[in-house]
């Protein structure tokens, strides 16, 4: 544990979103049941019954920092050009890389969900990040306004961020994929499956 940091006065979301600056930063570090509420204080430069004040717990605290790695932000698919949806795309996936890559360690914790064991409320928290995901991606492939065959496309869809979490795993673990490659898999996995696969599927259940 680091020498204590001097507490000053922040306004509410100001110092939320430093304690949770920190907090990402040590469950990142280390497992789970190595971090304590007192050390993300300590770190953050506030009293521990702040922390609890804000996120009413350890857990409460950690789920809250899962959410913030798998829920895709929104600015991943903002203010997307008017141009090809093959240009819409790659630049999502570039995004989304970059936010991945500056909270890599986080980033693995969470898609790992070993720290407190697969449960209601992370898989609550699953449930909704493939949902957001899902809809990030079709707004970039201008594909929101599908009907036929919509429920299935977004099962494609959320099947295909599955992929992506264990891609993202062999480039921040194994190595063996570096950034571009897999930015060139996952631009070219999707537009595949948005112009090859899911017609096919559409098509066949028509039959």
């Amino acid at each position: 544990m680091g020498p204590p940091v001097q507490r000053r006065r922040l306004e509410p979301d100001q110092r939320r979103s430093e304690i949770l600056t920190v907090a990402r930063r040590l469950f990142g570090e280390r497992t789970y049941s190595a971090v304590s509420v007192s050390e993300i204080a300590q770190e953050a430069g506030a009293a521990r019954g702040l922390v609890n004040h804000y996120f009413g717990g350890k857990r409460q605290l950690y789920l809250e920092v899962v959410r913030q790695m798998l829920v895709v932000p929104p600015s991943v698919a903002e203010n997307l050009p008017r141009t090809t949806i093959e240009e819409r795309i790659s630049i999502c996936v570039d995004r989304w890389l970059d936010f991945v890559e500056r909270n890599a360690r986080m980033w693995l914790s969470a898609i790992g969900s070993e720290a407190i064991g697969q449960d209601r409320d992370t898989e609550e928290i699953m449930l909704e990040a493939d949902e957001v995901a899902t809809d990030h991606l079709l707004q970039a492939a201008m594909m929101t306004d599908v009907v036929e065959g919509r429920e299935k496309l977004r099962a494609m869809v959320r099947a295909y961020g599955s992929m992506l979490k264990a891609a993202s795993r062999e480039w921040l673990v194994r190595d063996a994929l570096s950034r571009a490659d897999l930015h060139v898999m996952l631009t070219k996995t999707i537009l595949y499956l948005l112009r090859s696969v899911f017609p096919a599927v559409r098509e066949d259940a028509s039959v």
